[in-house]
């Protein structure tokens, strides 16, 4: 992890870009932000997508980026070759909790079962405090709306407490994400609803 006022923020978001243009238009965002505040990206490594855009981006303003990727999708060779550093690790659990160790906190962009999965995770984690960690959606044309129903709707079942759900941010402005990742962790309240 990083100190002072430079953080290391993990983005987590689609291997590809998705059908609308305000997707690749918020990536380029996130990129702009970090890069302009001095943080450093980290993020799966890979070189399409959503994740290539946001790692270019922050590459093309000066900032750093660490990528973390599989060695099966580095055999595929869909990983970017052009980071400040890229992490090769044998399998999708250690990304996972290497991207966990190296962040500060998270952004999440659209994404599919990947992004959800890396998110969902980093969220348990802060629940069961593994980790504290700000995880922040940015939530593009609405697009997480049925996620955050669904979570709300598991804090009314009982099935979490309020400050748990409360751990999933949104917002829909790119440099309120970063402010919010780069903010302060989330304390740890122990998760047993019974």
């Amino acid at each position: 992890m990083t100190t002072g006022l430079q953080r290391s923020i993990a983005v987590f978001c689609g291997s590809s870009s998705g059908g609308d243009p305000a997707f690749r238009r918020a990536a380029a965002a996130v990129g702009d932000e970090l890069a302009a505040d001095g943080h450093r990206l980290v993020y799966g490594g890979g070189s399409v997508g959503l994740m290539k855009v946001v790692a270019d981006t922050v590459l093309e303003a000066g900032g750093d980026v660490v990528g973390v990727i599989t060695r099966q999708l580095l055999d595929l060779e869909v990983a970017h070759t052009g980071l400040t550093e890229l992490e090769v690790v044998p399998d999708m659990h250690g990304r996972k909790a290497r991207m966990a160790e190296l962040a500060d906190g998270v952004i999440v962009l659209p994404g599919g079962f990947g992004t959800l999965d890396e998110t969902f995770e980093i969220l348990t984690w802060n629940q069961l405090g593994i980790v504290a960690a700000p995880v922040v959606f940015l939530d593009v044309d609405a697009y997480f709306e049925p996620l955050f129903q669904f979570i709300n709707g598991s804090v009314a079942a009982g099935f979490m407490k309020d400050h748990h759900g409360a751990l999933a941010q949104r917002t829909d402005n790119a440099g309120h994400a970063i402010r919010l990742a780069a903010g302060r962790a989330p304390d740890y309240i122990p998760k047993w609803v019974d």
